[in-house]
Order: C-alpha cells, then sequence, then structure tokens
C-alpha cells in the first residue's frame, strides 16, 4: 500500500475516523488500534514477514528490561550483544548475504580459483533497515542509562511498527516518539490542518516531481551510451530532484499523517539542495539516519577528537557505512567513499561548521559567493548521485566520462510525452517555491494557504504522473 495509490487514500479516511470516534476515550485503546492498523498495513507488502516485525519488536522488548534489570555488568552485556548480533543478523542474511557471496566467488575467480556462491532465495523485507535501527537505538540507549526501558509492550510495539514510518523513516528516537505514545492524544483541529497541508505537500513532490522525473531519469540512464553530453547531465539532474522529491515527498506525507493522530515525528529533510557545502548538506538530508549514524557510530570512535588522522579515519567510517546501509551494492559504497572524500577540506580546514543558518541571497557580492557555493554543491551531489543511480561502479565512470568525450549539447527526444525544457520549467518553479519557504517545513502553511492548497491539487491531477506507476525508491533500502 503505497502513500500515493488509491487504495491508501481509502484506508487513511477510514482509519482516522474510527481512531477519533471509536478509540479515543483512552491512550491505551489509541495504541492497541494503531498496533493493529499498523500490523496489517505492513501486512498489504507480504504478511510473511510480519513474523520478522514481531520478532525484532519483542527481541528488542524484552532484551531492554533485561538490560535495565541486570545487576551484573556481564549480564548486562549478554542481553545487549544478543539483541545486537539478533538484529544484525537478521538484517546482514534477508539483505547483505547474497552481495558477500558474490562478492567473495568473485574474489576467488578473479586469482583463479573458481567457485560458484551458495546464494539464497530470499527478497528484501520492506523497512527492514528502518525498523531494525528504531529497536537498535532503544537497546543501545538502554545500555548506556539514557532512557529506561518501556514495560508496556503495546506502546513499545507502536513506538517501532508505527504504520506512517514503518517502511521508508523517519528513524525515530525512543527519546522522541515514547513520551508521545505514553499520553493520550486529543484532536487538534490546527495540528490536522498543517498535517493535511504537508500531505498534500509530499504528494507534490512525489507524483509531480519525483514520478516525472523519473520518467526521464530512467530513459537516459537506461540509454546512456546513446545520450550526448546535454542530455547526460540533465539525467544526473533529474534523478538529483527525483530522489530528493520521491523520499522527502514520503517523509512529508509521515509527518502529515502522524500529525492526524496527534503524534509528532523527527524531521528529515531541511531543504538540502540550498547547502552552500556538504557538511551542510549532511545536516539537511536524510537527518534521522544521518544524526542515527552520528551518535551511535560516529561519537563512540571519537568523534572529531584525537589526532586529524583518527578523525579522518571516522568520517571515512560513516559515510561509507551509510552508503552500505542503503543496499547490497558497492555503487553504494562509492556514494559514501565520494562523500566522504567531498567532506574531506571541510574538516581538515575546520569550516565543517560554518554554514549553520539558513542561506540568504542579497544584491550584494556576498550573494554571488553564497549562489556559486550552493550551485557547486549541488553539481558536487549529482555527480555522487551518478554512482548512486549506475548499476556498476564502471557504468557511473562511463557516464560521467562520455559526459565530456560526447561534447554535444543538443536536444535530444527521450519518446516521452513532453520535451525536457517543459520538465526544467516545472523543476525551476518547484525550487522558487522552496527557496521562498525554506523557514518552513513545508510551502502550503501561511498566508493564502487555502489557495495555495487548491494550486497543488490542481498540479497533483494536471501534472501528476500515473500511467507509469512508481513506488518510492527508499522501499528498497
Amino acid at each position: 500500500m503505497f502513500f500515493n495509490s488509491l487504495g491508501f487514500a481509502v484506508f487513511l479516511p477510514i482509519v482516522f475516523l474510527l481512531y477519533w470516534f471509536v478509540f479515543s476515550k483512552t491512550k491505551d485503546l489509541q495504541n492497541a488500534f494503531l498496533v493493529v492498523v499498523s500490523y496489517y498495513f505492513y501486512s498489504c507488502w507480504d504478511w510473511r514477514f510480519l513474523f520478522l516485525l514481531l520478532f525484532s519488536t519483542l527481541l528488542c522488548y524484552f532484551t531492554g528490561i533485561k538490560i535495565e534489570k541486570s545487576t551484573q555488568d556481564r549480564e548486562r552485556k549478554f542481553w545487549f550483544w544478543l539483541s545486537i548480533i539478533f538484529n544484525f543478523g537478521f538484517l546482514g542474511i534477508f539483505k547483505y548475504y547474497n552481495f558477500f557471496a558474490f562478492s567473495f566467488s568473485e574474489a576467488l575467480n578473479t586469482i583463479g580459483i573458481h567457485s560458484s556462491p551458495l546464494l539464497l532465495n530470499v527478497i528484501l523485507p520492506v523497512g527492514i533497515s528502518f525498523y531494525t535501527f528504531h529497536g537498535l537505538s532503544y537497546v543501545i540507549d538502554i545500555y548506556y542509562k539514557r532512557i529506561n526501558s518501556e514495560k508496556n509492550v503495546v506502546d513499545y510495539a507502536l513506538f517501532v511498527s508505527y504504520f506512517p514510518l514503518l517502511v521508508a523513516g523517519p528513524i525515530e528516537r525512543a527519546t522522541h516518539l515514547l513520551p508521545q505514545v505514553k499520553l493520550k492524544r486529543t484532536f487538534d483541529f490546527e495540528k490536522a490542518r498543517e498535517g493535511i497541508y504537508q500531505i498534500i505537500w509530499g504528494l507534490v513532490k512525489k507524483v509531480v516531481i519525483a514520478d516525472t522525473c523519473a520518467t526521464y531519469a530512467n530513459a537516459i540512464f537506461d540509454n546512456y551510451t546513446t545520450m550526448n553530453s546535454l542530455s547526460l547531465i540533465l539525467g544526473a539532474i533529474y534523478f538529483a530532484f527525483q530522489i530528493y522529491g520521491d523520499f522527502s515527498g514520503y517523509s512529508d506525507i509521515a509527518l502529515g499523517v502522524s500529525k492526524l493522530f496527534g503524534l509528532d515525528l523527527l524531521r528529515n529533510f531541511n531543504y538540502p539542495y540550498f547547502s552552500r557545502d556538504i557538511a551542510e548538506f549532511w545536516r539537511r538530508w536524510h537527518i534521522s539516519l544521518s544524526s542515527w549514524f552520528r551518535d551511535y557510530l560516529y561519537i563512540p570512535l571519537g568523534g572529531s577528537r584525537g589526532s586529524k588522522l583518527k578523525q579522518v579515519r571516522n568520517v571515512f567510517i560513516i559515510f561509507v557505512v551509510s552508503g552500505f546501509w542503503h543496499g547490497a551494492n558497492w555503487t553504494f559504497v562509492a556514494w559514501g567513499f565520494i562523500n566522504a572524500l567531498y567532506f574531506l577540506p571541510s574538516l581538515l580546514l575546520g569550516t565543517n561548521r560554518t554554514n549553520m543558518e539558513t542561506a540568504e541571497l542579497h544584491w550584494d557580492f556576498n550573494s554571488i559567493k553564497v549562489f556559486f557555493s550552493i550551485l557547486s554543491t549541488f553539481t558536487l551531489s549529482c555527480v555522487a548521485w551518478v554512482f548512486f543511480r549506475a548499476k556498476t561502479i564502471h557504468i557511473a565512470f562511463d557516464y560521467l566520462a562520455k559526459i565530456f568525450q560526447n561534447r554535444t549539447f543538443e536536444t535530444q527526444y527521450l519518446q516521452n510525452e513532453r520535451y525536457s525544457y517543459e520538465l526544467l520549467l516545472l523543476i525551476l518553479a518547484f525550487v522558487v517555491v522552496e527557496w521562498n519557504s525554506r523557514y518552513k517545513i513545508e510551502p502550503i502553511s501561511g498566508k493564502y494557504s487555502w489557495l495555495k492548497m487548491t494550486l497543488c491539487l490542481f498540479a497533483i491531477i494536471a501534472l501528476g504522473t500515473y500511467a507509469d506507476y512508481k513506488e518510492f525508491i527508499y522501499f528498497q533500502f
């Protein structure tokens, strides 16, 4: 069940009405109902993997209690590592086993030892990377005595399996969501209205921007050997806006839906393409994941403490692991490695925290510098996105090489309904709207909100891409 599907358009109002008119008497009723709804939502993908979600939930729930109650350090470590090993074990089997088995076999073949890898015929459970990280952060926080264990199994189950964030995040923290789950929610009309605005803007990002860009990006990447330099450059730009509109659109819908039920989720995107350097970009892109790796990997490794060599090591570890989190393919590792290289100058020069405020443009010389900083950062991101999108590292390098080898800048017809120039105008309009809204979570709220909402609904109906139905990109992670 996709957020941009007719099924969800029917599902959400029914759940909303039942939640507020039938199950709103107590917090326990509200939570139990949302847990049932969340498990139904997940079963719409593949009911066979419900056991995995349930097992992960109960594992972290019981080990969290055991860690807190243990009086001996050895016992605490036992329950802690039991949870860590089982969670990473399931993630490794379903997501990474075939990758490592195939890569090991290929390495043996290169040195003359012929082997056939034993591969598992399994599919990747939707959302496993997200709900596994929910549970892991919870157990780690209990182990380090940052929080107490949750004794109410329904409340904890809701924290892990809450349907708006279940399959593609944001990656929530127990310190943020569990306190809200523990309280009875009362209907707030203003919050619900904000939620509707955010859902609509998320749909604009998904069906108008991301899915339209996907049509062109796919056509260019799938036929890149026949594309000229202009088309290849546009392909990288289209994919940059596709993945941003797709993933931030999902996050906006998730946050908006949650507001309808009286819950606030972590903000996941903060206008990242207006960043002036890569350090700022990563403070604004997939915030819940980057902050997760910062708190649970980067800081424990030493963070920015110690020698420059150790700091560089930590940066490369966190970016490469972040890339590998996205999928079992060397292209994702390369994408993470490239971003680490981008980040390195800021780290070595100590400028990684210079652009903390939102970018501004005025009619002065400094604004020229800001504009080109934003443009150069976006360009670097597009280069890295080529590796994220390409099927192999070789194809990514070949794609980039052809941009400089071809040197032809003529419009190519891609057998789509519209020429690329119309899409470029649509992207330009989208960028202008986002720039003027960069101090808000979404552009619709504020003055003339009803007019803005009407225009967005018109754009969804008139400009949305529906013929080639597309799921959200991050469902595969």
